[in-house]
């Protein structure tokens, strides 16, 4: 039997457990959003009480893992894995049914799938932490994709102005995805010219 190593945590803690069961809610997730084409209000609103709650686990986790010293390898590539994995779900999803369109979403997961690629290459010189902008980054995300998943058109009488605040949120979102998309790529050359082994 192996022990672990002194000075690093478990593997097994209760931040890792966090982030999967995140990945376990994406596919339940999926199926609730899918569900009659999407035009199920129950279902609708289960799916938006599904992703704020994988969403919820998202802040936790990193939280959890900072303040009691829990910060892992595995976390550190399976955190970012989960986030993408849900967003993902989420905007393919509504693309599917029509809701946000097709080219929002390729540019969003473009952006989401080559920092993570980034960072994976750049861990052997060290590890991008998220910047500011791009914590306010994924709220914004997160926002725009629950407006969306919300029937809000069935329960309110308010559509146009309710489309035209969940337009506003998505291309807040998308102008700040891509700017910080910008931002990890100057710092994983910064990163790698420091450190160039």
């Amino acid at each position: 039997m192996t022990s672990q190593p002194v000075g690093q945590p478990p593997v097994l803690n209760i931040a890792n457990v966090l982030t999967g069961i995140r990945l376990l809610l994406v596919p339940v997730f999926v199926a609730a959003l899918l569900v009659e084409d999407g035009t199920s209000t129950g279902w609708r609103l289960t799916a938006f009480g599904v992703f704020a709650l994988a969403s919820f686990t998202d802040s936790l986790d990193g939280d959890i893992a900072r303040r009691r010293g829990l910060v892992t390898t595995f976390g550190t590539i399976a955190d970012p894995i989960a986030d993408k994995a849900l967003t993902g779900s989420a905007l393919i999803g509504l693309s599917v049914l029509g809701l946000v369109p097709w080219w929002v979403t390729v540019v969003i997961m473009g952006r989401e799938l080559g920092v993570t690629l980034l960072r994976l290459l750049v861990l052997r010189h060290g590890v991008i932490p998220a910047s500011r902008g791009g914590k306010v980054k994924t709220a914004l995300q997160t926002l725009a994709i629950g407006l969306y998943l919300l029937p809000l058109t069935d329960l309110m009488d308010a559509a146009g102005a309710v489309d035209a605040v969940r337009v506003a949120v998505l291309a807040a979102a998308l102008v700040l995805t891509i700017a910080t998309g910008v931002d990890y790529v100057l710092r994983a050359v910064r990163l790698r010219a420091i450190s160039p082994n």
